[in-house]
């Protein structure tokens, strides 16, 4: 499994390449599916660009992507979109399109309640472990562990020299995962090696311009669909290894 991340927080202004819109975000979503990606994760905006968990702003980004492509379409549920816990609740209420999956991090105040939302409403769950956080020590003792959909690790050390120590420590930090399947990735500088530590290990993966604007070779991705294309061909570079991989749509 290949996850495409569109956009995270960055807009135009870091790379012309980044979608915003709903349309932009659809087609940069189709291109990474053409290219290998799995998965697709996005960030909706609002017209000038804010990220917002809003049902006006989710719902038509995620009607645009699926008119385009045929694979698992999830959100995230970052605090930095909406940093009241209850307000992020009733915002998770308040959906009318509910994607296939969303992305809760379990450091974040409140984050339980949004996980048994979205699992009560039939939305799988991606439980996000960042390094560096209280994460996995909280998703250990967490009753909800073993019915989310995967756990999308996360490895927040932006140094290629350690991240993939880092990834190891924190992997190690999540022990079994409840049994379930883990996404492993990494971020700006530590992405590739991140990348490449997965495949070797038999995890999914991700990348796209949310993670990094920049080839392994160090130019300029300019879109998804280059990123996703790397990564393909990085996991082709290895023999196929089962792991924890999980991904269909729930």
């Amino acid at each position: 499994m290949v996850q495409v991340c569109l956009n995270g927080s960055r807009s135009a202004a870091d790379d012309a390449g980044v979608p915003m819109s709903p349309r932009d975000l659809a087609r940069s979503a189709a291109e990474a599916v053409a290219a290998g990606a799995t998965s697709v994760h996005v960030h909706p905006r609002t017209p000038c660009g804010h990220e917002s968990l809003s049902p006006r702003v989710v719902g038509p980004a995620l009607e645009a992507i699926r008119a385009r492509v045929p694979v698992p379409v999830g959100v995230t549920t970052g605090a930095w979109a909406e940093p009241d816990p209850a307000a992020r609740l009733d915002r998770v209420r308040s959906w009318t399109v509910l994607p296939d999956f969303a992305s809760v991090n379990w450091h974040e105040p409140g984050a339980e309640a949004v996980a048994a939302e979205l699992l009560a409403r039939g939305v799988g769950v991606e439980a996000g472990i960042w390094s560096g956080t209280r994460g996995a020590e909280r998703f250990a003792a967490s009753p909800l562990g073993p019915e989310v959909l995967r756990v999308l690790a996360e490895v927040t050390d932006p140094d290629p020299a350690t991240a993939g120590t880092s990834a190891r420590s924190l992997l190690a930090e999540l022990g079994t995962a409840h049994g379930r399947p883990v996404l492993l990735h990494g971020e700006e500088g530590g992405t590739w090696p991140v990348l490449r530590l997965a495949v070797r290990l038999g995890l999914a993966t991700r990348v796209g311009l949310e993670d990094t604007l920049l080839l392994p070779d160090g130019r300029r991705a300019g879109s998804n669909a280059r990123l996703v294309a790397e990564a393909v061909a990085e996991r082709a570079r290895f023999p196929y290894r089962a792991g924890r991989t999980g991904g269909g749509r729930r």
